[in-house]
């Protein structure tokens, strides 16, 4: 009895160890951090879509006020969320330890002689025979890439909410663009039947009649262009409602102006620099690198042997305790998988390289064209639109004093309009640019801003400063 007690304690004692170590996860320290973000990142989505609680659309809707409820609502960005928290749950996948079922057999011997039952009894403890218990270093591995693929996946996370973000700020743009347009092409409308119903007074003076032909067709081409805008404005306004889950026919008023520029906080080179550091899709790119290099590490551990350790006893007639080894005579296909873990190393990083130049194109062209478009709105707000004025100052004055014709004054008003239309366009031009400079480098604008009013712009890396083509290098080897 004493000794079958014994056995017992023994088989009970194994069957704790192995329920205990069925919760351990053989993982970086970091993937703690990694699930931690997620987890913040994942609070908006907490609950169902139907019981979520979205902002009112105000009366006077501000571009932020779009911003917040697209964001919220999005369903792209909700599924790119639900990618990286099902990439952060594989790294638990991928680092559980044991990662094989616990097998455990009995079996009872009929046999003659004067045995008890219990020593006819043979109990044996291992791991299930279908499935090798893996070196613990081959799991750790495992989890290392399963935590660069998760830090990919919340890096495309970061990408998309950029691309919603440029998409929901460009639609936002053009309806004000459109509504500016409207606006200005009433009163081209409103100055050309001035001018048709001077022309019929004039025709009817003894003018010639094409003047008032002309005059005419002018009005109706103008009328038609009033109306043709005023119909793509409920279609833009039903765009935008789609993407703050509204009804398409909601209300939603269009802003009395362009809105006010952006600041941008840094000068060129900094932004630059900027983005080779914080670009989602770059970083992405160095995460997945990252996992090949580890995936590379992971198929030249599977040259190690697996160990496979189990007990059993046989009532009180005997006990044994021992180890499998299982040794890998598959050598071709462990060859061949770490040449393929190789090649896809190389394949990324070919990738990422190509990738860091052509963000660069990118981010140069983006400020390029933001650049310019800051000196077209200049140019119309300080130099055209005060020359339009003071020449429309002077038509009037004029036709005032009977010097003037008086289609000189309305050529100038028209010009004055065209004029305001041309700074409109290059405002919203321009903040479209700027949409389109944040989603490159994954940062909202108001995020970088400097604390104080005159900050000194320094290159974003440490040391003496390299160039910003030098931030763009491939990550280093772990």
């Amino acid at each position: 009895m004493k000794a079958m007690g014994c056995n017992m304690i023994r088989l009970f004692t194994v069957l704790g160890l192995t329920v205990v170590l069925s919760g351990c996860v053989l993982a970086p320290r970091e993937a703690k951090h990694e699930a931690v973000e997620m987890r913040v990142a994942g609070a908006p989505y907490r609950q169902p879509f139907a019981e979520r609680d979205l902002p009112e659309v105000p009366s006077k809707l501000r571009w932020e006020d779009v911003l917040r409820r697209a964001l919220l609502a999005n369903g792209d960005l909700e599924s790119a969320y639900y990618d990286w928290a099902a990439a952060v749950h594989r790294i638990q996948q991928a680092g559980g330890y044991p990662n094989t079922p616990l097998s455990t057999s009995f079996s009872y011997m009929f046999s003659g002689g004067d045995m008890k039952a219990f020593d006819r009894t043979t109990v044996n403890v291992g791991p299930d025979a279908m499935e090798n218990l893996a070196f613990p270093p081959k799991v750790y591995q495992a989890a290392k890439v399963a935590l660069d693929e998760a830090r990919a996946a919340g890096k495309r996370f970061v990408a998309t909410k950029f691309d919603v973000q440029e998409r929901v700020l460009t639609a936002w743009l053009q309806y004000a663009l459109l509504a500016e347009r409207i606006r200005i092409q009433r009163e081209n409308v409103s100055l050309l039947k001035l001018i048709s119903d001077t022309a019929v007074n004039r025709v009817q003076a003894g003018a010639q009649q094409q003047d008032l032909i002309r005059a005419e067709t002018e009005y109706r081409l103008a009328d038609n262009e009033l109306k043709n805008l005023e119909a793509q404005l409920p279609q833009q306004r039903a765009t935008l409602n789609a993407m703050m889950a509204r009804e398409p026919d909601a209300p939603l008023e269009p802003p009395d102006q362009i809105p006010p520029a952006r600041p941008v906080p840094l000068d060129d080179a900094a932004l630059l620099a900027l983005a080779a550091e914080t670009n989602p899709e770059l970083a992405a790119l160095g995460n997945l690198v990252r996992g090949r290099e580890n995936a590379l590490e992971l198929a030249k551990l599977q040259y190690i042997p697996d160990f496979n350790p189990f007990a059993g006893f046989t009532g009180t007639v005997s006990q044994m305790i021992g180890v499998g080894i299982s040794i890998p005579t598959f050598l071709p296909e462990v060859r061949g998988r770490v040449k393929e873990a190789r090649a896809d190393l190389r394949g990324m990083m070919a990738m990422y390289r190509q990738t860091r130049f052509d963000t660069a194109a990118q981010v140069v062209a983006a400020l390029y064209a933001l650049r310019n478009s800051e000196r077209q709105a200049e140019l119309f707000e300080n130099q055209i639109i005060p020359a339009a004025e003071r020449v429309l100052d002077l038509s009037r004055q004029g036709y005032a004093a009977g010097t003037g014709p008086f289609l000189d004054l309305v050529e100038s008003q028209r010009t004055l309009l065209d004029v305001r239309l041309g700074l409109a366009e290059a405002r919203a031009t321009r903040e479209e640019l700027l949409a389109d400079l944040e989603e490159l480098l994954g940062v909202d604008m108001e995020a970088i801003a400097p604390a104080n009013p005159e900050p000194e712009i320094r290159p974003i890396a440490s040391g003496p400063g390299p160039s910003a083509s030098a931030n763009y290098a491939t990550p280093e080897r772990q």
